[in-house]
């Protein structure tokens, strides 16, 4: 068990911290809701460790005060972006209690450093927002403090401190609108749990590795971490301040104070947002968006000698962004609402852009399918429903969404929608797909198979709570106190001479095997049909059928 770390094991942790970031920066870049202020999150994070990096590996110093002093400097010296200046502030807080203690550092001794760079990072920014990397590291600090005591070797500590932020981070579109409206988590907070899990890979020896797959298990993605489409749909006029404007200030003047920095803070508050303002007597990092960056640098003049100023046009960013979306656009495009992994990766593996969560039990409101239709990047949009009780809400997001069509296609269950998603065509018209895709849905037959959760009597049934029940879209066909017993008289009940294919797809409370085995009972009780099975993951049922 690693109870201490060294200075060597520090530098190794920074090192596969930044190499792990870097791996992964395209991914946190995707998740940058504001995409036009601070250009890239992944990237900006990735620029400012790196140059820890460089400052660290030009220093063979084995001790831990020049090692921390290193890593410090030259984050604050590489930080772009808000999330990189905030990056380099928690470095820095981490390494003042760092450098002063001794030469092996214990579990509360780095929980004291991770709390330290949290107060450094919250005092570098003007106004604190919750719901960003500021909340994730707090959150953990706050965890490997209260567990220090508890877990005194790093082997466990450190994974303990990474779960707690993993669970952060899910929670910051809750506390952040504009992060619940994308469905994305903050991407600085995915930058900074990228970077824990380096040093954890560093402790643990396994410093080769290059992915991570962060937790965000409560947001809805897409892909690894989701996108932020809808953002970058903003309209130009919602960007107050259209300059990013940042630079160093070095060689301060004499008489220059600390009282001086704080007025420097204070007067580009005046000037614009997003004023970070940090740094001490020997160099001073500034980054603000403001209308008027020319005043900006002037006030720093009155303290030194300015350096690398950058100033980036955001309004003309967003304008290139929205071109290149809208030169990627296609005519038509498809939008599914189903439950269970299962049941999502086979929507995508027939092509639908996006599939967004809901069901029997989880109904998306109209907004919900409105934003989602919006992240579809094509003029016309299919929405297959899935469920009778979300159509309504699917005709209504029509009212609701500009620069697209909807089409809704009424697919009352989840296998007439992978029926409408198979007859889809890219080289037909909108039209004549939303025709062949009605038309699809009259060549399937489909099943549900759960528990009765009360006790009454219903379409010709008496029913026990706790009944395993087999339904339609419209009513209970069978029942038994067995599940294969009930998907056996269900399928008899729904079967058709014409019919050639049965499916199963299984929920999340049945085994594979166990549906394994219902296959070959149902291949024997229908001989003239080919039986397949595939994981749904649904809650609630336990088998959806479909018969073709």
């Amino acid at each position: 068990m690693q109870k201490t770390i060294n200075c060597a094991t520090f530098r190794k942790m920074v090192l596969t911290g930044a190499k792990l970031l870097e791996s992964n920066r395209a991914k946190v870049d995707a998740l940058n809701v504001f995409p036009v202020p601070d250009g890239d999150t992944g990237t900006n994070m990735s620029l400012t460790i790196q140059s820890a990096v460089k400052e660290l590996s030009s220093n063979a110093s084995g001790s831990f005060r020049e090692v921390c002093d290193s890593v410090s400097k030259g984050a604050l010296k590489g930080a772009r972006g808000n999330s990189g200046v905030i990056l380099s502030q928690i470095f820095r807080g981490m390494c003042t209690v760092l450098r002063d203690g001794k030469p092996e550092v214990d579990t509360k001794t780095f929980a004291k450093a991770l709390e330290q760079g949290t107060k450094v990072a919250y005092n570098a920014v003007a106004i604190p927002k919750e719901g960003t990397i500021l909340t994730v590291v707090r959150m953990m600090s706050e965890y490997a403090v209260k567990i220090a005591g508890k877990h005194r070797d790093f082997e466990t500590f450190l994974p303990a401190v990474i779960a707690e932020g993993d669970k952060a981070l899910a929670k910051t579109p809750e506390l952040l609108p504009v992060l619940k409206k994308a469905g994305v988590v903050d991407s600085g907070g995915v930058g900074l749990m990228t970077i824990m899990r380096g040093f954890e890979a560093a402790i643990m020896g396994d410093e080769d590795v290059a992915d991570v797959q962060t937790d965000a298990s409560a947001v809805s993605m897409d892909d690894d971490f989701g996108d932020n489409s809808d953002i970058i749909n903003m309209d130009l006029g919602e960007i107050q301040f259209a300059y990013c404007t940042e630079f160093f200030v070095i060689n301060l003047k004499k008489s220059t104070t600390l009282a001086d920095i704080d007025k420097l803070r204070e007067n580009l508050m005046g000037i614009g947002d997003s004023v970070i303002c940090i740094g001490d007597l020997e160099m001073i990092k500034v980054h603000v968006h403001t209308n008027c960056p020319g005043v900006a640098l002037t006030y720093a003049l009155e303290l030194g000698e300015l350096d690398r100023p950058k100033i980036e046009n955001m309004l003309e960013q967003n304008r290139a962004l929205r071109a290149k979306r809208e030169a990627e656009k296609k005519e038509q495009g498809m939008l599914a609402i189903c439950a269970g992994q299962g049941i999502s990766d086979i929507f995508k593996d027939l092509f639908v852009d996006r599939v967004i969560e809901g069901g029997q039990t989880m109904n998306p409101s109209a907004s919900d399918i409105a934003t989602a239709v919006q992240k579809v990047n094509a003029d016309n949009v299919f929405v297959f429903p899935n469920n009778k009780n979300i159509i309504l809400a699917a005709e209504q997001a029509k009212a609701l969404v500009e620069n697209r069509t909807i089409h809704v296609i009424p697919t009352k269950n989840v296998p007439q929608g992978f029926a409408a998603a198979l007859a889809f065509s890219p080289d037909a018209s909108a039209e004549e797909n939303k025709t062949n895709m009605i038309h699809a849905l009259d060549n399937v037959k489909a099943g549900q198979v759960t528990h009765a959760v009360r006790t009454t009597n219903v379409n010709g049934f008496s029913i026990k709570e706790g009944d395993i029940i087999g339904l339609d879209d419209k009513k209970i066909l069978a029942k038994s106190n067995s599940v294969d017993e009930t998907v056996l008289k269900l399928l008899d009940k729904l079967k058709e001479d014409y019919h050639e294919v049965i499916t199963l797809y299984y929920g999340a409370d049945v085994k594979e095997e166990d549906a394994k085995a219902l296959a070959a009972k149902v291949a024997e009780a229908f001989p003239d049909c080919d039986v397949d099975y595939h994981f749904g993951g649904q809650p609630v049922y336990y088998y959806l059928l479909s018969l073709e």
